[in-house]
């Protein structure tokens, strides 16, 4: 018996230094939401998990509450990712991340990584992206404000920018968008791998987290394993788990409320006085205003009551992002986000 099980592990290690295993992923997306202060991850390849022993197909996404998310691909080496996390968590940007990783790669050879990264920057969404000299092609990789999406051994940069065009013109939850780019890639051989197996690629996975969730413990994570040979699509499979649980209806709680055009705040970025304009506002009409942090806790209320359609608000808040609710007498609510940058 204990024959048999070193005999497993040795194939197991064969398994991941083959290039089919070491090149351990094609194409992702990290992205983030200013509103709700959620990040998220999602992801596709032509790399046979069970053949691999790897159980979570998200394990290349690491979430970190509140401050960002990291894609580790290509080569994947767990000491990199890892070493991903500490920087983000002692405060460094996505761009000093890239930098760090490159100048410190755990096996000496950052050419054959892949890396894409958004975190939260002074409340504001910032995103890097890396693609080594000698990941495999077709390579590439594009970034925008709150996405970084990437991928190697793709069909062409066709992928990348259907990826990149779902994901922003899609109307919705940061999952929902996740979802949708996804949806771009999906096409026969986008990995190149999966070309005889009919498919984009073999496994798929989408994860999500909120400010408030503990590190690991996303609110949000679906993921769909297939075989070699299976001719089953892994990116059809998962649509079918987000229809199942309304992937496109879930919200944290905060950002679930109609945003009512006639209602704005300015200026914005401020020092902590700010106005709050109704448009259509009725004399002498009862507005109750809650601030809330991005972990969704309250921290400032108050009830006014205007005599014109500008309310001015003061208050002591610390540099960062909020969001403001706005409940007004007719029993409306709109939700916005506030930069305090003193």
């Amino acid at each position: 018996m204990k024959t048999k099980f070193i005999l497993s592990a040795v194939i197991i290690a064969n398994l991941l230094m083959h290039k089919n295993f070491f090149a351990q992923d094609t194409f992702s997306i990290v992205g983030a939401d200013s509103l709700t202060g959620e990040v998220g991850s999602a992801g596709a390849s032509c790399v046979d998990l069970f053949a691999a022993g790897f159980t979570d197909p998200s394990f290349l996404g690491d979430l970190i509450p509140a401050k960002g998310a990291i894609n580790t691909q290509a080569a994947y080496i767990t000491t990199n990712q890892n070493n991903a996390r500490t920087r983000m968590n002692l405060g460094d940007t996505p761009p000093q991340i890239i930098s760090w990783l490159q100048a410190n790669d755990a096996g000496g050879n950052p050419f054959v990584r892949q890396y894409g990264i958004v975190g939260f920057v002074g409340g504001s969404p910032v995103s890097a992206a890396y693609t080594g000299t000698n990941c495999l092609n077709y390579k590439n990789h594009i970034t925008g404000k709150n996405y970084s999406i990437q991928g190697n051994i793709l069909l062409g940069q066709k992928i990348l920018d259907s990826m990149e065009a779902r994901f922003k013109n899609t109307v919705g939850t940061l999952a929902c968008k996740l979802m949708a780019a996804l949806q771009g890639a999906k096409v026969v051989g986008a990995d190149t791998r999966c070309n005889t197996n009919g498919t984009s690629s073999l496994f798929a996975f989408l994860k999500v987290t909120k400010p408030g969730d503990a590190y690991g413990t996303p609110y949000i994570k679906i993921g769909v394993r297939t075989a070699t040979n299976s001719a089953i699509e892994p990116i059809d499979s998962l649509q079918k788990i987000a229809n199942s649980i309304s992937l496109c209806s879930i919200t944290t709680g905060i950002n679930k409320y109609e945003k009512i055009n006639y209602v704005s705040i300015y200026p914005n970025p401020n020092s902590g006085d700010f106005y709050v304009s109704i448009s259509d506002a009725k004399e002498s009409q009862t507005i109750e205003i809650f601030i809330y942090d991005i972990s969704g806790k309250l921290i400032f209320s108050e009830t006014k009551t205007s005599s014109n359609n500008i309310l001015k608000l003061q208050s002591d808040l610390a540099n960062g992002m909020y969001l403001v609710k706005i409940k007004l007498p007719d029993g409306s609510v709109d939700v916005h986000r506030l930069i305090i940058n003193k």
